[in-house]
């Protein structure tokens, strides 16, 4: 059975093994919020893997006591953050690749119509600003509690409750001005 105060104590005296279990339990979510935020699954990886190298050698750091998936959703988003804006100076502009790839193979009409509108949906989102995307990732995709937000984006749980607020409505609009047909997908 996982203890994450035993591992986060013995990670911070220095037990790698201590830490290994705070990597097997939480590598999964580090990944899925860089992605999330990166786009693509290779920098997605490595700013995961950077994420937990420099959790690693900020252990001594942690606040013990204190849950560590806020603290390492942290490090991973001020990280994924920095590779979209590294990224966006090296190309000049976000080059965003296709969300899907489509089989050869005919999918059906339902399928085909969930895809578009999940590949949409995404396109929305990448249309708004940084903040906005963060938390709405977060929030809809990583499904954190509000607490949680607040922790990997080091703002109070009142800002992020008004970020998520502020999001949903420019998503809202957004999506009645170019998308439409998804409005009762985010409505509903």
């Amino acid at each position: 059975m996982f203890d994450e105060a035993q591992a986060t104590a013995g990670a911070a005296r220095g037990d790698s093994a201590a830490f290994g279990a705070l990597v097997e339990r939480y590598q999964e979510v580090a990944f899925r919020a860089a992605y999330l935020i990166v786009r693509e699954a290779p920098a997605a990886e490595d700013v995961a893997q950077e994420a937990f190298i420099r959790a690693y050698r900020q252990m001594r750091s942690f606040r013990q006591g204190e849950p560590f998936r806020p603290w390492l959703l942290r490090i991973v988003t001020n990280l994924a953050l920095n590779e979209v804006r590294s990224r966006s100076r090296r190309r000049g502009l976000f080059a965003r690749a296709a969300i899907f790839e489509r089989s050869d193979a005919d999918p059906p009409d339902d399928d085909l119509a969930a895809q578009d509108e999940s590949a949409a949906l995404l396109r929305a989102i990448a249309e708004l600003p940084e903040d906005d995307r963060v938390v709405l990732h977060l929030r809809y995709f990583l499904e954190l509690p509000e607490r949680e937000i607040a922790a990997a984006i080091g703002k109070p749980a009142g800002t992020v409750k008004s970020r998520l607020h502020r999001a949903g409505r420019r998503l809202r609009d957004l999506v009645e001005a170019k998308y439409p047909e998804l409005t009762e997908r985010i409505d509903g």
